[in-house]
């Protein structure tokens, strides 16, 4: 059900250039969708990058950059569901994000590495645009809440 209200938010976003929560007490909102056709995924991503938002689809980082705006735009979400699927990434693969406006710009992936979050940061640009997609790693971990994350980093076509 809470896809269905996000899919309908989204589009309702998309009609109307406004924002739209998909359930009256929700605390986040569609902001973006993020495609890959080689992967065959169309990803809601919701405002925020917390637990409420994580639970039902991918995040934005509020604190980064909106898409094509010239800097780091950061997406996250757990390995064990809608970011499953960058361990099947490589590098030259294509991303699409569309906007609340309709207007999609295109990624293409540039770098994929797996850094240790308690000793090294999440590098942040303000002059390069890109997208990174963030999810923690390993993939088949038993038990979640790690610190090593698998970043893969796209750069704007």
């Amino acid at each position: 059900m809470a896809q269905y209200l996000i899919n309908d938010a989204w589009n309702d976003s998309i009609r109307t250039g406004e924002i739209q929560k998909p359930w009256g007490w929700a605390d986040m909102h569609p902001v973006m969708k993020l495609s890959s056709k080689k992967h065959n995924k169309n990803l809601i991503v919701l405002s925020g990058d917390k637990g409420n938002s994580l639970a039902f689809a991918p995040g934005y980082n509020t604190h980064s950059f909106k898409p094509g705006l010239g800097g780091t735009t950061i997406i996250s979400a757990h390995r064990d569901t809608h970011f499953r699927f960058l361990e099947d990434v490589s590098l030259d693969d294509v991303f699409e994000v569309t906007d609340r406006n309709n207007k999609t710009t295109s990624y293409v992936v540039n770098d994929i590495r797996i850094i240790d979050s308690d000793q090294q940061d999440l590098a942040v640009h303000q002059n390069q645009a890109e997208i990174k997609l963030i999810t923690c790693y390993p993939f088949d971990a038993p038990i979640a809440g790690g610190p090593l994350r698998y970043i893969v980093t796209a750069k704007l076509i």
